[in-house]
C-alpha cells in the first residue's frame, strides 16, 4: 500500500459519484491522468456512476470506501448534488474519515491535522475550477501526526469503536 503520508508518493485514487454529481466527477476523473496531477495520482480507480441517469449516493460512498478498506486506494473522492450526502453515508463505515469540502483550507486542513482520507464534493454546489482546486488540496495533503492531532485522532478512533456505547448511556 502507497503511503499517503509520505511526500512524493503518487496515490491511488478511488472517485465516484450519483447522477448529480456526475459531470463534476468526469471533470476531476479526467484531470486527475493528467498534469499537474499525474505528479500527486499514480491509479486512478473509478467506482461509478457512468452516466446522469438516477440512482442512488450512498451506493458510491460505499464503493470509494472499499476500495480503501481493501487497500486498493489510498484516498477517495466522492461527488454528489450537495456533498452531504456522501459525506453521512461514507463515514457510516469503519476506518473512512470523510469530510464535505468546498474550500481548499478544510481539503488541506482535513487530511494534515485528521488523517481525512475521503474527500466529499458537491456537483451542484461548486464549479469544476474549484473543485480542482480543493482536490490540489486534498491529494497534496500529508497527515502530521503531532500529539495533539494524533491524541484527537485517537479519541476518534474511539469512538467509532465504541459505537453507541461512547455515548455513555
Amino acid at each position: 500500500m502507497t503511503d499517503p503520508n509520505q511526500p512524493g508518493n503518487r496515490l491511488r485514487v478511488a472517485i465516484g459519484g450519483d447522477h448529480a454529481g456526475f459531470p463534476l466527477k468526469q471533470v476531476v476523473s479526467q484531470q486527475l491522468a493528467a498534469e499537474p496531477f499525474a505528479t500527486l495520482v499514480g491509479d486512478i480507480i473509478d467506482c461509478g456512476t457512468d452516466s446522469t441517469a438516477r440512482c442512488d449516493y450512498p451506493d458510491f460512498a460505499v464503493a470509494v470506501s472499499r476500495e480503501i478498506i481493501l487497500g486498493n486506494a489510498d484516498r477517495g473522492i466522492v461527488v454528489c448534488g450537495s456533498g452531504v450526502g456522501v459525506s453521512v453515508a461514507a463515514n457510516k463505515i469503519p476506518g473512512i474519515r470523510a469530510a464535505i469540502c468546498h474550500d481548499t483550507y478544510s481539503a488541506h486542513q482535513g487530511v494534515e491535522h485528521d488523517d481525512m482520507n475521503v474527500l466529499c464534493i458537491g456537483g451542484r454546489i461548486i464549479g469544476s475550477e474549484l473543485a480542482l482546486e480543493i482536490v490540489r488540496a486534498f491529494l497534496g495533503a500529508h497527515y502530521t501526526p503531532g500529539e495533539r492531532h494524533q491524541r484527537r485522532l485517537d479519541k476518534v478512533m474511539e469512538i467509532e469503536a465504541q459505537g453507541r456505547d461512547a455515548l455513555g448511556l
